[in-house]
Formats: structure tokens, sequence, C-alpha cells
């Protein structure tokens, strides 16, 4: 599926999209910086009845969020230069306990998800816009 963001309440279009996808408990978000991965985690929250304050992980690379399906965890493992350190956090335990896990930056992690199953969501700043594939 492919998204074009214009303006901030486009963000609500796409969790309402890609919300009744949501097969797997595994959710790669990949793009630069700022191109609005935690503004999307915001809304996805939101939308899955969570009230807690939804920041970046950046400094503590994982937060934990509460919603009526259970636990979300939001990782950034932008700051994590091997593997090593990935499995140093505890990400295991945490995907088996999780409703859903988003992973910001998840390139230091993904071969290890080989045949998981999981989603992946890129989102391209183009300046004016953000354009966005999901699978």
């Amino acid at each position: 599926m492919n998204y074009t963001i214009h303006t901030i309440e486009d963000w609500q279009k796409v969790v309402d999209t890609i919300i009744p996808e949501l097969k797997h408990n595994i959710f790669l978000l990949k793009g630069n910086l700022g191109a609005g991965k935690t503004t999307f985690t915001q809304f996805m929250l939101k939308k899955l009845g969570s009230n807690d304050e939804v920041n970046s992980p950046t400094y503590s690379i994982v937060n934990e969020y509460n919603t009526p399906k259970g636990k979300v965890y939001h990782f950034d493992l932008y700051r994590l230069k091997n593997i090593e350190e990935v499995y140093d956090i505890g990400i295991e335990e945490y995907l088996d306990n999780a409703f859903l896990c988003i992973i910001e930056w998840p390139e230091v992690y993904e071969e290890e998800l080989y045949g998981l199953n999981y989603h992946t969501m890129s989102i391209i700043n183009t300046g004016d816009e953000r354009e966005i594939t999901f699978d």
C-alpha cells in the first residue's frame, strides 16, 4: 500500500487503513531523521486506545505503552552499533510479550528476523510531503 502525507491530519487516514491490516506483532518503521516515524507512532497508539504520552525512544532505546489489546513497545535502534547491543536490551523478551513492537531504525536487527513474520513501513520525506509504503 502507498500513501502520501500532505498535512498532519493525513497521518490519521494512514493509521485507520493500516491497523486493520496488522497480522503480526513486529512493525519495522524506516525513514530518515525527521520523516515522521514518531508522529506516525503517536497516531497509531492513540488509535489503539492508549492514553499514554508517546515520545521518541531515541535516548531510552525502548518506550512501553499500554493499550486495551496489550503492551506496545516502541524501539529506536539508531544508536545501537551491532547486533550484540540489540540483544543486550533484551529485544527477544519484548517481542515475545507484546501485542505490538514498533521498531524504528531496524536495520541493525533486520537480518535476525529472517523466518519471522513482520510488517515494514517506509517513510520518505520529500520536503513538501511524505511518501509512505506499507507491506
